[in-house]
């Protein structure tokens, strides 16, 4: 398959969610992983996410900027590994900002979230962008093949035959 096509594929599977799980490193180099919500749709390599000014992620990507992002979508999954660093760029503060994360923000208790129109430094919001280096993505032939596949294994005592993709992809 063509590289322009395995990294539209990866592109579809990010682009359909709207959360995805960062893992980072602690001090004593343990993974930890938290959910946070995909600020950008359209992917072109990197990822932007709203985190708290306090969150021990600021502190583990000073240590060691490396991390792994990974999104789930309807039969199909993606890891992209990466370098995490925080953007202090206003503009693009603004660019992604929305009221969903607005409400979020304010709902984790500010100390500037009853300001009108409060934005991501009043609500303490770090904008946190991850530059992929490769993405790597599974995507199923569906659930009624796979369904299909592990019945017709129960019954004969053979494996199943799970079909579907899996490539990994070098990022722009």
């Amino acid at each position: 398959m063509a590289e322009q096509d395995q990294l539209k594929k990866v592109v579809d599977i990010i682009s359909g969610s709207r959360f995805a799980m960062v893992t980072s490193r602690t001090a004593d180099g343990h993974l930890v992983s938290r959910p946070l919500s995909l600020q950008e749709t359209e992917f072109d390599g990197d990822l932007w996410f709203f985190v708290d000014r306090q969150a021990d992620l600021l502190v583990q990507i000073t240590m060691d900027p490396r991390v792994n992002v990974s999104v789930t979508g309807d039969g199909s999954w993606v890891s992209v590994a990466g370098r995490a660093e925080v953007v202090q760029d206003e503009a693009k503060a603004q660019e992604l900002w929305n009221p969903y994360v607005a409400a979020w923000f304010a709902a984790e208790g500010s100390t500037d979230a009853d300001a009108k129109d409060a934005g991501p430094a009043e609500l303490g919001a770090v904008l946190v962008k991850v530059d992929g280096d490769t993405a790597e993505y599974w995507q199923s032939s569906g659930k009624v093949a796979t369904a299909v596949s592990l019945v017709k294994a129960r019954l004969t005592g053979g494996g199943a035959t799970v079909t579907g993709e899996n490539e990994v992809v070098e990022l722009p």
